[in-house]
């Protein structure tokens, strides 16, 4: 075979540095990522938008915010999961592995997304009704997750062919696959839901049509035969040991997003229950809960960029240089996540106003997003740490860092707080669950880094 016409394999991640490489990868997992908040964002304010029944509606998306976060957990699971297998097995220069597991990724991907639709479909009703949904907002989220579901297998689908192109050295390409797909949304969503009249089902169907659309550009990239990974033949069989590799490791991602639908059903609940005007509290947290999601993308844009690096010197025993990559990635995450806290705190009206025009949810909104966003800074630092666990195959470690918040923390808070405070109560359980959950991640760090030290790994 000629140099030319050999396969690509991304060895600067074990040469080139540090500060060079991360940006080189977490840019465009950056841009993917913020690329890929708007696009939820956009719903909402197209939806907050639709006369007369906007504030409604934006509570009824709201109600599904946990059916995507289950949704996503399952997607994670294999996305990630298949992902930081694909980085570690690069930086081992297992390329035969390395194969299967995209395979593997393909075909996991698929059956996860129509199980996860079918199952629900079958339940829709009663999931949206548990999930905070009234008589008044449960048509507008049913309308909408109909669509959804139906596309299920196209999301997890596109989403897990975009890890895989990170892992393989693309970050380029998987940020335009981003990229594309809100481009896309973003034209189509007004077209189907003011010109057609559609409503939130046009927002929905935008959605997938967008994603339908970015999926076929990611299968041309990836039927490349000049590239190391590509789609071939032989691979998409599922193989027992790369599918609990792949679970295992995704084990993490996912219990995050399972702890987060279980923490916003609690909170929709808590809100019904506790306030005045439980539909318009609830929207108010579907606004702010939006807001503050842009920043913690930014950062889990920088851990999409990190894992990649961290994986494969962890893999290539280059210990020195995934220390270096964690630090830098820290420090970064807390400056996206401190000038969150910055906008939040003091400009929320204005942030709120791009979502309704309703002035009534706008300054319940500005107000939630006040509170829960009172720690934000800290946030970057433990979403950083538990990546970096997981990037390392310290998967218990990774799994209880993305439960402390949620589920050690936040959750008796909000069964316990408003017990006592009300409304209130479930507002502030938020900001003390994070600060707890930072001072644990801090402990845990400390603990992994004494234990390299004294195998002589890490000095």
């Amino acid at each position: 075979m000629n140099k030319s016409n050999q396969p690509k394999v991304p060895t600067e991640l074990g040469t080139e540095k540090i500060g060079k490489l991360l940006m080189q990868y977490a840019i465009p997992a950056i841009i993917a990522q913020t690329a890929s908040s708007l696009y939820h964002m956009i719903d909402s304010i197209f939806i907050g938008h639709i006369p007369d029944v906007g504030a409604f509606a934006i509570s009824g998306l709201a109600t599904t915010f946990p059916f995507m976060n289950l949704s996503a957990a399952f997607g994670a699971m294999v996305g990630v999961g298949g992902a930081t297998q694909l980085s570690v097995r690069l930086g081992q220069r297992d390329y035969d592995s390395a194969k299967t597991i995209l395979g593997n990724l393909v075909t996991l991907n698929i059956l996860v997304g129509i199980i996860f639709a079918t199952v629900s479909l079958l339940f829709l009703d009663d999931i949206l009704i548990f999930f905070g949904a009234s008589e008044q907002t449960l048509p507008f989220a049913r309308a909408f997750m109909e669509i959804i579901l139906l596309g299920n297998a196209v999301t997890h689908l596109y989403l897990g062919i975009n890890a895989a192109l990170r892992s393989a050295g693309h970050p380029k390409q998987a940020m335009y696959a981003t990229i594309l797909t809100v481009c896309m949304n973003i034209i189509l969503a007004p077209l189907f839901i003011y010109i057609f009249g559609w409503g939130i089902r046009g927002a929905a169907l935008a959605t997938i049509l967008a994603q339908s659309i970015t999926l076929i550009w990611q299968i041309k990239l990836l039927s490349n035969p000049d590239e190391l990974l590509h789609l071939q033949r032989g691979i998409y069989k599922l193989r027992k040991n790369i599918v609990k590799g792949i679970l295992t490791i995704g084990m993490s991602p996912f219990f995050i997003n399972v702890a987060a639908c279980i923490v916003v059903i609690i909170v929709n609940k808590g809100l019904r229950s506790y306030s005045d005007n439980g539909d318009m509290s609830i929207a108010a947290y579907g606004i702010a809960n939006r807001v503050q999601f842009i920043f913690v993308m930014v950062v889990l844009g920088f851990t999409q960029g990190m894992q990649p690096i961290v994986g494969y010197n962890y893999g290539a025993r280059l210990f020195i240089r995934v220390k270096e990559t964690l630090k830098l990635t820290i420090i970064w995450g807390t400056i996206v996540t401190t000038v969150g806290f910055l906008i939040s705190e003091f400009m929320p009206e204005i942030v709120a106003r791009a979502f309704t025009t309703d002035e009534a949810l706008i300054e319940s909104s500005a107000r939630a997003l006040r509170i829960i966003s009172l720690v934000m800074p800290v946030i970057g630092f433990q979403l950083v740490t538990t990546n970096f666990f997981q990037s390392i195959g310290k998967v218990n470690k990774s799994i209880f860092l993305s439960l402390t918040r949620q589920m050690l923390f936040l959750m008796p808070l909000l069964l316990i707080l408003p017990l006592f405070w009300g409304e209130e109560g479930v507002w502030y359980s938020m900001p003390i669950s994070d600060f707890i959950a930072a001072v644990l991640t801090v402990v845990l760090l400390v603990q992994q880094f004494k234990e390299w030290r004294k195998e002589n790994i890490m000095n």
